[in-house]
């Protein structure tokens, strides 16, 4: 697909391609190309940038069907419309847009963006609990410190005992990462226990009871009664976070054991659920709000409604557009993004984050049309209309019969051709005589 745009110096096309879920718009010039990369599959249809794009270029689907199933890209694009301002990809919440440029740009400060952030602090280990419970799996964590068979290679026939005080461990599995004779025992995760761990077992056949696990052990759960080999290592590593796969759920934070996860959302706001329609809701058969929310807040309560972790919701409204029984309502009182500098562009920019808390967008003029005010109504006059002759009006018809043949004479033609007034005038004196 194509569509191209001719101003007085500049000529952009316009096309897009489609890879696996990915449409990748592009805005091409002699001189530059600017790729806004939409994975449909990572978009949640949340609308924000439906409504901020200024242009209106873009359009959200049936969300209630695409919620529960459908495979179908939750927005669309016109791209004719699409004036790659970046918009949408500056303040999508789940990074479903994504915009890059190649070539020669003019030089303008950064736009806007969310200013938003998971990151850990002094407090952290590391440890493998919020790599484990990320919903995500935006959390990787690399650890550095030498493993147990650098240290003391297992030896067989050992003696000795080991216990685990489960009063004592959270799980946090270093010692399932030391050393092989542990081995920690995955559960589902749900919104009201998203640690991601329920048991820790030693298998007593690896084990040779060399005590550095009791030594490596931060919360000192594990007991060992054995032949101490070697001195246990410092807990190192390194822990990263994907950025474009995180959505600030806070689940890391929930679990985490040491207060080692500092978390600024995009928005402050509110979720509630409307209690007049709760009744209407059947969480079981329809799910479409656990299929879309990109903090996995909803589950089912004991009594078999539908019920959500507030704590862990970023505010992005992608589940009051699932819901066809208007189960939630979500308000936003608060934007957090970066500085907006003072640039032709910066009021639009200010209207579209005002409009992410207000849903009032004001959107641009771009018809290219000037506005001129209307004439005041005159007031209507009636016009006397002339009593005419009706000597006078056939001796005009009588002169007019004898001129016709005037149009169909090259003589007459000739002289009319000839640029010389007074010869016409005479002519025509001279046949209408």
């Amino acid at each position: 697909m194509s569509d191209t745009e001719q101003d007085e110096s500049l000529t952009v096309t316009k096309d897009m391609d489609i890879d696996d879920s990915h449409f990748i718009y592009r805005q091409i010039t002699e001189k530059s190309v600017k790729f806004l990369d939409y994975d449909y599959k990572r978009c949640v249809g949340c609308g924000i940038c439906v409504g901020l794009c200024p242009t209106k270029a873009l359009e959200l689907g049936p969300m209630q069907e695409i919620s529960t199933g459908l495979d179908a890209p939750p927005v669309t694009m016109d791209l004719e419309k699409c004036t790659f301002c970046s918009m949408c990809a500056s303040f999508c919440p789940v990074h479903a847009f994504v915009m890059t440029e190649e070539g020669e740009f003019p030089e303008h400060e950064k736009f806007p963006e969310f200013d938003s952030y998971v990151e850990m602090n002094e407090k952290c280990v590391p440890c493998a609990i919020c790599k484990a419970s990320c919903p995500e799996d935006a959390i990787e964590v690399e650890f550095t410190f030498k493993k147990k068979e650098e240290i003391a290679p297992f030896e067989e026939g050992k003696e000795g005992e080991i216990e685990i005080d489960t009063e004592k461990c959270n799980f946090c599995g270093l010692c399932a990462e030391f050393c092989d004779a542990f081995l920690l025992i995955d559960k589902d995760k749900t919104p009201t226990d998203p640690t991601p761990f329920e048991l820790l077992l030693v298998d007593e056949d690896k084990c040779d009871y060399c005590v550095l696990c009791q030594d490596l052990c931060p919360e000192d759960a594990i007991t060992v009664k054995g032949e101490k080999r070697g001195e246990a290592p410092e807990i190192e590593g390194n822990l990263t976070i994907d950025d474009s796969k995180c959505t600030r759920c806070t689940w890391c934070q929930v679990v985490c054991p040491y207060d080692a996860v500092d978390i600024k959302k995009p928005f402050d706001g509110e979720i509630v659920l409307i209690d007049s329609n709760i009744d209407k809701c059947d969480p079981q058969g329809c799910h479409g709000c656990f299929n879309v929310c990109p903090s996995h807040l909803w589950y089912v309560s004991e009594d078999g409604k539908i019920a959500m972790k507030e704590d862990y919701c970023t505010y992005c409204g992608a589940c009051v557009n699932a819901c066809p029984m208007d189960i939630m309502r979500v308000e936003r009182t608060q934007v957090s993004h970066t500085k907006i500098p003072d640039s032709p562009w910066a009021s639009q920019w200010r209207d579209a984050i005002d409009s992410m808390v207000t849903s009032k967008r004001k959107f641009p003029d771009i018809s290219r049309t000037i506005e001129v005010e209307p004439e005041p109504a005159k007031e209507h006059v009636e016009v006397e209309k002339p009593d005419i002759d009706s000597s006078f009006l056939e001796a005009a018809r009588e002169r007019l019969e004898k001129a016709k043949p005037l149009l169909s004479s090259a003589k007459f033609r000739k002289v009319v051709e000839s640029d010389e007034p007074e010869k016409v005038s005479k002519e025509i004196k001279k046949k209408l005589a």
